[in-house]
């Protein structure tokens, strides 16, 4: 099943640093938080929850008035940080790394060829390309480009950026190339032949929309874009499901069925069966976390039956299909087994008579795990498991009608991941790394076990010196939350470490260990600190850790970060001084809590594409989908908690904040750049002192190409050294 630009797979972090200041490390000034059990019950939505008239015109994106108020901060913050000789050579360190041609190639492994997208220094926008799997094997791989994103852009006068290709399977020979203006989410999509390398003349070609589109045949799309009026959903995603058949215009595509304008979005897609068969299998999202899929039965003819339901529990996810079975994620209770359990069902059951009888365990986590990642290869199923934020390899068939497992041989001293699978190879790539060794990647043969080291990435800083451990600490209501530290090992506990904490917190997105080249080379080989939370909300354990941080229970979340924020001071690692914290997107609002909230605590805050303005979030781009993670600002309770946590609504002229650096992107058509701009503003309207970055292009990641990127990351870090290490 193909779904592109799904927002349940696209709400995800942004890399950046940070720390705040403090004056006290005794007894600080703190800041008044707001608890929802202490608001007046007679607040509202319309009392309190609006944004001040003087500051909408920041929402409008590309108005003349609001780009003059970010050129103007992006004019004061950019003549501060690159006047400093860190800025320069912390630039060229990065662009070293993120040029460097000893970078892994990943790769997806299909129909006997290896295809991989590649950036450097002679190619800004990147290349696909492919090459043969004992070629990309060895020392010294030999590449043929399919298609080059900065030749096609030169010639079209584009700044495309690559988002991916579906292409139809069994020979992949025609393709949906996914092309996005500056790192949008919405895309064009545009048919692509790889054999000729060109674009298919008079082929399939969508215009700029979020959406889905998936091969039925070869002349068949099932597509969900906007197709003009009442076929969006609020979030800003399809709402219909068609098909389009070749030679016809979009226009004249027919509609196989739709949702409603208040669910999240509704996408078309194809499950591909062991045998062969290509099902429609459709998605709709009710909410964020609340789907329901439905199967189109296929005539002989060719047309298309009434849909029937999938009756599995709307708080599930349709995984994939194995030797005849249907996988399921469970985020709820179901029949005898537990939220956080894989289970599976016979698909031609269903199909016979849309009824699910006998349901199969595939692998139930315990209390201290949960479930990575995994793939698909034609002889088993591959999965990553975690236990206690530690993941392993291990490897399921389905024989005798059950289900057998068996751990592999693969490194487990941190993050294990299973990278491309295809159903129809028996060659899987699977990757290991941790905080301080290098990822590398392996091949491995589902059908004989065989274990390859296929590339590794170079050591980019003296981890040798380096020590990471593991701590727990007592939230306030007594959840034990775990973090990681990464430090020299000779640093003093004086609490004059730079220290950097960097926290997530949402959509059951799990912090696991990594290896960051340019963390390591510009802040630990620097005398810095490198903290991760695993805090409530993210999915280190599982659905349970997820769903105790949801809509009015998220204080939780910013309990836990505070907790780990404290535990630092109480060990001595740092101070408020020299302690600063870290996070995008839904981090960027826990950035926003985090200053608001404990102000004393921390002495830099990079916040980076947040978001801040609670009351108005769910009427912004894709905000409404959002609503099943922090609730409706048009809901009493629900509205006074966001009211009460809300960075916007928050910020008091009485209180001294840290100077927050914020980070966002013009082009970012997920979370609004308004957010960020709004406080800003409120901010320098209460006199409160700030740093602010807004790339013109670069999308959600606020980044468009590798000279974006490196320019990012070295900003952040000559913050981070200016506010935490110069002190």
């Amino acid at each position: 099943m193909s779904v592109l630009n799904h927002p349940k797979k696209t709400l995800f972090l942004c890399a950046a640093l940070s720390l705040t200041a403090c004056q006290n490390d005794k007894e600080p000034n703190k800041a008044p938080v707001m608890k929802v059990e202490n608001l007046d019950k007679t607040i509202t939505y319309d009392t309190l929850g609006k944004t001040d008239q003087d500051h909408l015109y920041l929402e409008e994106v590309l108005g003349d008035k609001a780009l003059t108020e970010v050129k103007s901060w992006n004019t004061r913050t950019l003549d501060r940080l690159m006047a400093d000789p860190l800025f320069e050579k912390m630039n060229s360190e990065v662009l070293e790394i993120v040029n460097s041609k000893d970078k892994i190639p990943y790769a997806s492994y299909r129909n006997g060829e290896v295809h991989n997208f590649w950036q450097d220094e002679q190619h800004e926008r990147g290349i696909w390309r492919k090459s043969t799997l004992s070629s990309y094997l060895s020392d010294t791989p030999v590449w043929q480009t399919v298609l080059d994103f900065d030749a096609l852009s030169k010639s079209e006068n584009k700044n495309w950026v690559y988002k991916g290709n579906n292409c139809l399977s069994p020979d992949y020979e025609i393709c949906m190339v996914s092309l996005s203006d500056g790192g949008k989410d919405a895309v064009i999509q545009r048919e692509f032949n790889t054999k000729t390398q060109t674009f298919v003349t008079d082929g399939f070609i969508t215009q700029e929309s979020k959406g889905s589109i998936d091969w039925l045949d070869k002349n068949t799309l099932i597509i969900g874009v906007d197709f003009g009026e009442n076929t969006m959903t609020t979030s800003g995603y399809p709402m219909v499901s068609k098909l389009w058949q070749r030679g016809t215009a979009l226009s004249s595509a027919v509609e196989i069925d739709r949702g409603e304008q208040t669910d999240v979005g509704y996408w078309g897609g194809i499950t591909e069966l062991s045998d062969g068969r290509r099902e429609i299998i459709t998605t709709r999202a009710l909410t964020f976390y609340d789907t329901e899929y439905y199967w189109f039965p296929r005539k002989s003819d060719g047309s298309i039956s009434e849909k029937i339901k999938l009756p599995i529990p709307k708080k599930s996810n349709l995984s994939g299909e194995f030797k005849g079975q249907m996988i399921v994620k469970l985020n709820e209770n179901w029949r005898e087994f537990k939220l956080g359990d894989l289970v599976s069902f016979n698909i031609d059951d269903f199909m016979n008579d849309g009824k699910i009888n006998l349901v199969n365990l595939v692998f139930s986590p315990d209390e201290k795990s949960s479930i990575g990642n995994f793939g698909v290869t034609k002889s088993k199923v591959l999965m990553s498991i975690y236990h206690d934020v530690t993941g392993s390899a291990h490897q399921f068939d389905w024989h005798d009608n059950k289900w057998t497992s068996k751990k592999l041989d693969f490194p487990a001293n941190g993050s294990v991941s299973i990278g491309s699978t295809n159903s129809k190879e028996e060659i899987a790539f699977i990757s290991a790394e941790s905080f301080l060794n290098p990822d590398t990647l392996y091949t491995y043969n589902t059908a004989t076990g065989e274990k390859a080291k296929a590339k590794s990435l170079p050591s980019w800083f003296d981890a040798e010196s380096m020590v990471s451990e593991q701590f727990f600490v007592s939230s306030t209501d007594g959840t034990q939350v775990p973090y990681f530290v990464v430090r020299h090992k000779n640093t003093k506990l004086d609490g004059k470490n730079p220290t950097l904490l960097y926290g997530y917190g949402g959509f059951e997105v799990s912090l696991n260990p990594s290896y960051s080249a340019t963390r390591g080379k510009l802040w630990l080989e620097r005398g810095g600190v490198y903290v991760l939370a695993n805090i409530r909300g993210g999915g280190e354990y599982g659905p349970k850790w997820h769903q105790a941080g949801l809509k009015t229970n998220r204080q939780r979340i910013y309990d836990d970060f505070i907790a780990v924020a404290q535990d630092l001071i109480t060990k001595k690692i740092t101070s408020p001084e020299h302690l600063g914290i870290e996070g995008g997107s839904n981090g960027g609002l826990l950035m926003g809590v985090m200053f608001t909230q404990r102000p004393d605590l921390f002495n830099a805050v990079i916040c980076a594409v947040p978001l801040l303005d609670m009351m108005r979030y769910h009427t912004l781009l894709a905000g409404a989908s959002w609503m099943g993670e922090y609730g409706d600002p048009e809901n009493e309770i629900e509205g006074k908690f966001l009211r009460s946590i809300s960075p916007y609504h928050n910020i008091d002229p009485a209180v001294d904040y840290p100077e927050v650096f914020f980070i966002t992107s013009t082009k970012d058509d997920r979370v609004h750049p308004g957010h960020a701009r709004k406080v800003a503003k409120r901010m320098e309207d209460q006199g409160h002192k700030f740093l602010y970055y807004e790339n013109i292009d670069g999308g959600h990641s606020a980044a468009a190409n590798l000279k974006e990127t490196a320019k990012r990351i070295a900003l952040q870090h000559t913050y981070l050294m200016q506010k935490l290490a110069n002190n």
